[in-house]
């Protein structure tokens, strides 16, 4: 059977899901994660961070280790495909080393803006590069790097309608706030402007560690709760919910977010902020805004009709096009490996 080397953070569920992919796929998978900023990044490494006087040094040595680590873990194996998830951590000369004997993806699942620039260089040795926002893969072009665009996607294993729901949520709001001002002013608007609504926030809105007095004092306690929770506990409130908010952060101005795609997967209603690319997906069956006002106007249309039929055509539309299989195959098709 053919192997895949599949290389991502742990922060992230999502290489399990395209481990997942290239099983159905016909490879068997490896999964070699890696932690940020330094690896490993738990206990000890935790606190030697807090306290580096020269963070720089300290983030090249555990880049240093990890690269040997994974050269390691490469020979091995000698896998048919290498796939690496953003990859800032790689040297060059180890993604060299991967195309003797292997093809080499990158996907770049985080735009360049928050990616070290290491990863502009690493760009130009690997087989395919892959960039989740339409601005990125322009950027890569203008400089002459070849770059293909490969949005993100919905693991269908975790996020799918649950029979006999009861939607006992008016208006449910999933994502990390501190620090995207963006979705704060747009969540504390919602909140004020639908009173008498049953509304939920989950995602942390300022964390207790970022400072314990803004932590004590912050805004909506009962509503905000200020947490992050497992993506099976997100599914089961976007199933409870009669819309779900969906708000990108202020990075992300041509392509879309995952909670874009799980939203629909999980056949919930959902109203997004509009981009050129989330307008080219799913046409009225997700309720899309561009201003304060429009996204009133979405929220209270949506709550008036039903709109059973809207959610269930978006839910089948991303189980069809918008899976990691979907998005997997794509990139063995350009590597002329399926």
């Amino acid at each position: 059977m053919k192997t895949a080397l599949v290389i991502g953070p742990n922060f992230f569920y999502f290489p399990d899901a395209v481990c997942a992919a290239f099983r159905n796929l016909g490879y068997e998978p490896v999964l070699f994660g890696f932690d940020t900023p330094i690896t490993p990044y738990r206990g000890f490494q935790k606190v030697k961070w807090k306290f580096a006087k020269d963070k720089e040094a300290l983030v090249y040595k555990s880049k240093l280790h990890f690269n040997v680590s994974v050269l390691e873990k490469y020979e091995t194996l000698r896998p048919d495909v290498v796939f690496v998830m953003n990859g800032d951590i790689f040297l060059s000369e180890t993604i060299d080393t991967f195309r003797r004997n292997s093809k080499v993806a990158l996907w770049l699942f985080d735009t360049l803006s928050r990616l070290s620039s290491s990863v502009v260089e690493l760009a130009a040795h690997v087989d395919a590069l892959f960039c989740f926002d339409m601005n990125d893969v322009r950027r890569f072009n203008d400089i002459g790097i070849e770059a293909h665009f490969l949005p993100q996607a919905c693991d269908v294993t975790v996020y799918h309608p649950i029979g006999n729901s009861v939607k006992d949520i008016d208006i449910l709001f999933v994502g990390n706030m501190y620090n995207s001002p963006k979705r704060k002013a747009a969540v504390l608007d919602v909140i004020r402007h639908f009173p008498d609504r049953k509304i939920l926030v989950y995602g942390l809105f300022q964390p207790w560690y970022k400072g314990l007095l803004k932590w004590a004092v912050r805004p909506y306690k009962s509503v905000i709760r200020n947490v992050n929770l497992a993506p099976e506990d997100v599914n089961m409130l976007y199933n409870r919910s009669r819309v779900v908010l969906n708000i990108h952060e202020e990075h992300q101005k041509d392509g879309a977010n995952p909670r874009l795609f799980e939203i629909c997967g999980s056949g919930a209603l959902q109203v997004c902020d509009a981009n050129p690319y989330v307008k080219s997906l799913f046409g009225d069956s997700v309720m899309l805004y561009s201003d304060r006002d429009g996204m009133f106007t979405a929220i209270e249309r949506s709550l008036a009709g039903d709109c059973a039929d809207r959610a269930a055509k978006a839910c089948e539309k991303v189980r069809m096009e918008h899976t990691f299989d979907n998005r997997i195959r794509e990139v063995l098709n350009i590597l002329q490996l399926l």
